[in-house]
This record gives structure tokens, C-alpha cells and sequence, in this order.
């Protein structure tokens, strides 16, 4: 038995685990992982991480009535990783894994990108933590696409390599988005000059920006249809992007609960076209990978409007494209609903530390 440290780093909240794995007993299997002990930190009321790990080992140490020092961590970092260091996105942090190694007295920690953690969650994911989009034929010798939209798109893949897995992250949310219908060559227009841009990338409509920017493009397009609640949501969202004061109001979510739970003409026309859009680009993905051992949609986005995701309407367009929908039938989709599955891949990254 090993125990592990893993992560989830983010600008807004960091959720450590301690996890004690078994190593698997047939060379494919993964190894089995059991949660020690866990807990949530606010990132901004720190100056590092490092204190944030070090007030994790002692509740952990109260709590459990022993000392456990990981013998390697993982941790999955809301930013860009290079070299094993990492400036977070959102917080004024500089991590390096060498440093991290020292200070908490752990021999190895890898730093990864946060949806590099996600896919290598998605490897330890149990049946419940899965809604199935499509049976297809599974391969488990195939590749596995991983695309999630949340605060950006990401996109990624995992290749089964000897007795393990490789991850391997892309940029592929920031390829052009590619318009299919009159509507959507209105909503490129629109976006160009709402924005300034030459070009627009897939993930300025596929994602929470997204959702806020195509609910602005039907709101100037129908000004009479807005509803006096999103009225006031709207403008109220609008002031607070002015000012620094901290932001009360998130559209995208305000726009997808009205498209769920009421008749808002603009905000269900938003939402549906989201979806479709998603949906065409988790098929340029597949169409791409051939992702046999199975497409999962990541990120907070999805999970939280599964009426909308399972309706029919992103399956539709994934499955849109001429003489290749035949391919893409075979490919499983899971729709992704466990939060946590960055913090299981990050002890799963963890397990592949040699």
C-alpha cells in the first residue's frame, strides 16, 4: 500500500485528498484507491500552497490519530504546466514541484494541467458517476476523448500504453468555430465585432463565456422578447463586469436555470444552441481520435443541465456529419456527473509516478 497526495488547485477553492492505494492485482486493472481523509481550503486566503498542505497534514493527523506522509502527489492545477511548474490562472501563485517536493517533505509530485486530472479521472470512474449518451461498441484497446466545457473548453485524450495509460492534453477548444446554419453565420458576425476579433475560436460559444455571449447575440437581435427577471439579471451583470467589486451574478448559470425551470423564450433559445453547438464539437473531437474506448463530456456545464444534454439535441449534432455518422455511432459517449473526478485523477496520476 501506497499513500498519495492528491489535488485540485484552483483559484477559487484547493480540495486535497489523502489516499491509500492497493496495487492492482492483473497488469491492465488500476490500482484500488481509498479515501483517507479530504478537506476544501479558500485559495485566496493563502500566500502559497504550501501552508494550505501543511494545515491539510495536521487536521489529517488529528483526525485520523496517525502520521501519514504521502510517499507522492499529484496535483491538478487550474493553469498552464511546463516543466513541472505552473502559474495558476486566476491566483498570483508560481508552483514548482521541486520546491513543493522540499517544503512538504514528499519525494515526488507531479504538477498537471486540471483537465489532464480530469482525464485521467475518467479511468477511475464507477457506473454511477456516469450517464450514458451512447452505447456504442467499446474498445478497450482504443483512444479515449475527454472534452469539457466550464469556464473555457478543454479537450484531451488518454491512450492505453503497455500496463498503463498516457494523458495527453491539446488546445482543441481554441480551433475556429466553423458555423453550419444562417443563424450561426450571424452569430460569427456578431461576435467579431461584439469582441474586436479576426477569428473565432470554438470556446467564445461552447462554454460559460459562450452561454453569456449567445444570450447577449438573441437579446440584440430581440429586444422585446427579454423577460423582466433577465432583464434585471442582465443589467445587474452588466455593472458588475464595469467594476471591480466582486461579482454577484453569473449569466451563463442565471440563463441556464431559466431555460430549465421557466418559458424564457431568449434564454431556452440560448441554451439550445449551446447544446448544439456542443454537441458538433464532441463530434469534430471524435471524428478526429476514433475514441472507441469511449467519449466523456467533463465539466460543471453538462451535469448541471442533464435535461438539456440527454433531450436529444446533442446527440443529434454529434451525430451530424454526412458519411461518417456511421463511425461516430459506435462510439460510447458518458456524460460525466461526479464534481470530483479532477481529485480521482489526480490520484490516479499519482499511481503512474515511478
Amino acid at each position: 500500500m501506497t499513500i498519495l497526495l492528491a489535488g485540485d488547485i484552483g483559484g477559487t477553492k484547493t480540495i486535497l485528498r489523502l489516499v491509500e492505494a492497493t496495487p492492482a492485482d492483473s497488469p491492465r486493472k488500476l490500482p484500488s484507491l481509498k479515501t483517507l481523509y479530504e478537506q476544501t481550503y479558500p485559495s485566496q486566503n493563502y500566500s502559497d500552497l504550501v501552508p494550505i498542505v501543511l494545515e491539510f497534514f495536521q487536521e489529517a493527523r488529528t483526525t485520523l490519530g496517525q502520521d501519514l506522509t504521502p510517499e507522492k502527489g499529484c496535483l491538478g492545477i487550474a493553469g498552464p504546466v511546463v516543466n513541472n511548474t505552473c502559474t495558476l490562472t486566476n491566483l498570483s501563485w508560481f508552483l514548482q514541484a521541486e520546491t513543493l517536493e522540499r517544503e512538504l517533505k514528499i519525494p515526488r509530485i507531479n504538477l498537471i494541467n486540471d483537465f489532464s486530472a480530469v482525464a485521467y479521472g475518467v479511468l477511475g470512474l464507477a457506473p454511477e458517476d456516469l450517464q450514458t449518451l451512447q452505447v456504442g461498441e467499446p474498445d478497450e484497446t482504443a483512444p479515449i476523448g475527454v472534452i469539457g466545457a466550464g469556464t473555457g473548453l478543454g479537450q484531451g485524450f488518454v491512450i492505453p500504453c503497455g500496463t498503463g495509460y498516457r494523458v495527453f492534453p491539446t488546445e482543441g477548444g481554441h480551433v475556429d468555430f466553423s458555423p453550419r446554419s444562417e443563424l450561426e453565420f450571424q452569430l460569427l458576425s456578431y461576435i467579431k465585432e461584439f469582441a474586436n476579433l479576426d477569428r473565432v475560436s470554438v470556446e467564445r460559444v461552447v462554454s460559460g463565456m459562450g452561454i453569456a455571449t449567445l444570450y447577449q447575440f438573441f437579446r440584440d437581435r430581440h429586444p422585446s422578447l427579454e423577460s423582466p427577471a433577465m432583464t434585471e439579471v442582465f443589467h445587474k451583470w452588466k455593472q458588475e463586469m464595469g467594476t471591480k467589486t466582486e461579482r454577484t451574478v453569473d449569466l451563463a448559470a442565471e440563463v441556464a436555470i431559466a431555460a430549465e425551470t421557466t418559458d424564457d423564450h431568449l434564454c431556452r433559445q440560448t441554451m439550445n444552441l449551446f447544446v448544439d453547438a456542443y454537441g458538433t464539437e464532441a463530434g469534430n473531437l471524435a471524428l478526429k481520435l476514433l475514441p472507441y474506448g469511449g467519449l466523456y463530456i467533463a465539466g460543471g456545464i453538462a451535469a448541471k443541465n442533464l435535461p438539456l444534454m440527454t433531450q436529444g439535441t446533442f446527440l443529434r449534432s454529434f451525430l451530424a456529419k454526412g458519411r461518417m455518422k456511421g463511425l461516430l455511432e459506435k462510439v460510447p459517449i458518458y456524460l460525466i456527473l461526479n464534481p470530483k473526478v479532477g481529485l480521482v485523477g489526480a490520484a490516479l496520476g499519482a499511481t503512474q509516478i515511478t
